[in-house]
């Protein structure tokens, strides 16, 4: 069977459809996307998306795989969580073996106003889907699509709650017409404190991935200015429309689509030093350096650093605690990043990185 033939009939329950077709597969196959955060919702959305041909996806997160991962995040396995690779990394061997006639690009990188505009010249993808777990972040993406005029599929889930809107800038409010503002900290629950049900991942994602797809086949007024919450577990479940809020007359109070203010692209609202969901961790941020993990690991070599991946150095410090008395752990990322897991004072955690990068 000829390669053509063989993408053909991989396909070929998408092709039959009605509303599909051959040369909206050939447009997928053309097509870009790029996901923000390979956590739940970024490992079901990209699952999905790879498998129905999208031609590339980037896939961008800052974080490693941890055992607490696999109840939801469906491209890990016990292996990567042991090695607690990046996810990135792991999401793409992964997706690599879904589907080898497609390209996926890992990104171990966190996005934050220093990096977000480089990840999107180097991707310049036809979509953004959301797969983060913070507000800041999606802000950030957000100010980002609507200055750029890029599609956003926007998604959220805690608990058994899920969310999902799409964002078509210039067309559609963007997420700061309907909420104007981030909550504010530790007024609204994490997946550290309230959780997260699998089977509400899958719908948002899913939700997502159709959204992402009407727009990569050139099919945009599939797409309607609503917002969609469910309660899983309660099976409430309403669909918003935001149609009103099309009009550019309605638009006039957005900071962002309408005043064209960019406040979190801009570097506002950034933190250097922010305390992981659901961990006893902290992130230093990058200084826009980038970091030799060869020399770093020569400068620690006392203390038998690990090389995990390319983009990873990782050392326990036997000198230093952690809050339940094992040996603080500090994980150097290739793009300037730093995790010190042990703790979550942001203060020590500073003082660790100063102490041992020296930065």
């Amino acid at each position: 069977m000829n390669e053509p033939t063989a993408q053909f009939e991989r396909y070929r329950r998408q092709t039959i459809l009605p509303e599909f077709g051959a040369s909206s597969q050939q447009s997928l196959a053309r097509s870009h996307a790029l996901i923000v955060g390979v956590g739940a919702l970024g490992c079901a959305s990209a699952d999905l998306l790879a498998r129905a041909g999208v031609g590339t996806l980037t896939l961008v997160d800052r974080d490693v795989v941890e055992l607490t991962n696999l109840q939801r995040q469906c491209l890990f396995d016990e292996a990567d969580a042991r090695e607690r690779r990046p996810k990135a990394e792991a999401a793409a061997a992964r997706l690599a073996r879904v589907n080898a006639g497609i390209r996926v690009e890992p990104r171990v990188v966190d996005v934050t106003s220093r990096t977000l505009p480089r990840v999107l010249r180097d991707a310049g993808p036809d979509v953004i889907v959301d797969g983060t777990d913070n507000a800041g972040t999606r802000y950030l993406l957000n100010d980002a699509a609507v200055r750029d005029s890029v599609p956003f599929v926007y998604g959220g889930v805690i608990g058994t709650r899920g969310m999902q809107m799409t964002i078509l800038p210039g067309a559609s409010p963007c997420l700061r017409c309907v909420f104007e503002e981030p909550p504010a900290p530790g007024s609204m629950p994490t997946c550290d404190t309230a959780g997260v049900l699998g089977p509400a991942v899958a719908i948002v994602a899913g939700c997502q991935a159709a959204d992402a797809i009407k727009v990569l086949i050139g099919r945009r007024d599939l797409v309607k200015p609503t917002l969609l919450e469910f309660d899983l577990w309660t099976s409430e479940r309403r669909r918003l429309d935001l149609s009103a809020m099309c009009d550019p007359a309605a638009r006039q109070r957005c900071p962002c689509c309408a005043k064209r203010s960019f406040e979190f692209l801009d570097g506002q609202h950034d933190d250097d030093a922010i305390k992981l969901c659901g961990k006893l961790a902290v992130q230093i941020a990058s200084t826009g350096r980038e970091c030799d993990l060869d020399q770093a690991a020569s400068t620690l070599r006392e203390f038998s650093p690990t090389r995990v991946s390319p983009s990873l150095l990782r050392v326990s410090l036997a000198g230093e605690r952690a809050e339940n008395g094992a040996p603080i752990e500090l994980s150097l990322f290739a793009d300037g990043r730093a995790i010190v897991d042990g703790t979550a004072d942001p203060a020590r955690a500073r003082g660790v990185y100063a102490k041992y990068v020296g930065a």
